[in-house]
């Protein structure tokens, strides 16, 4: 799947305000254009063009998983039949609330997907259902021990 990305250009003011936002995306507008120095009308216009270019898309909130029992991180390989419909897999994998993350890879795997568990019984559960999807033949599997870093890219 190739895929064609627009770049943007930033200047520092627009650094500043991605910055501020990225450490604490709930910081007030006025906060913002204080510590920036121009007005909170020009963050908005700057943030709604940043949006436009795509390089923002609002902002999230962040649930611990492990705080709602789901404590086992695992990474799935998955390899398709020959005759897979990429597209249908995709849009079955959609449908498993487990797979927090699908990538198309290179390599040994078709895609390659992140999921979050509740401990092994439960990783047993999501690979049978992800292997009964038409178009996979099979999965490899790694359980997370530790995730020691998690960040964006650096602004």
């Amino acid at each position: 799947m190739r895929r064609k990305t627009k770049t943007v250009t930033i200047d520092g003011i627009d650094k500043k305000i991605l910055r501020m936002l990225m450490e604490d995306a709930r910081t007030p507008i006025l906060e913002v254009a204080r510590q920036v120095g121009i007005s909170g009308a020009a963050i908005h216009q700057r943030l709604r063009k940043l949006e436009k270019a795509n390089l923002i898309s609002g902002s999230q909130l962040i649930v611990n998983p492990t705080i709602l029992g789901f404590t086992m991180c695992a990474f799935v390989g998955i390899y398709f039949d020959k005759e897979a419909d990429a597209p249908l897999v995709i849009k079955l994998l959609k449908r498993v609330p487990e797979v927090v993350e699908c990538h198309y890879t290179t390599g040994q795997w078709n895609i390659f997907l992140k999921v979050r568990c509740k401990n092994g019984d439960h990783l047993v559960q999501i690979l049978n259902t992800l292997q009964e999807i038409r178009g996979v033949s099979r999965t490899e599997s790694f359980i997370s021990l530790n995730q020691d870093i998690e960040r964006q890219v650096k602004i």
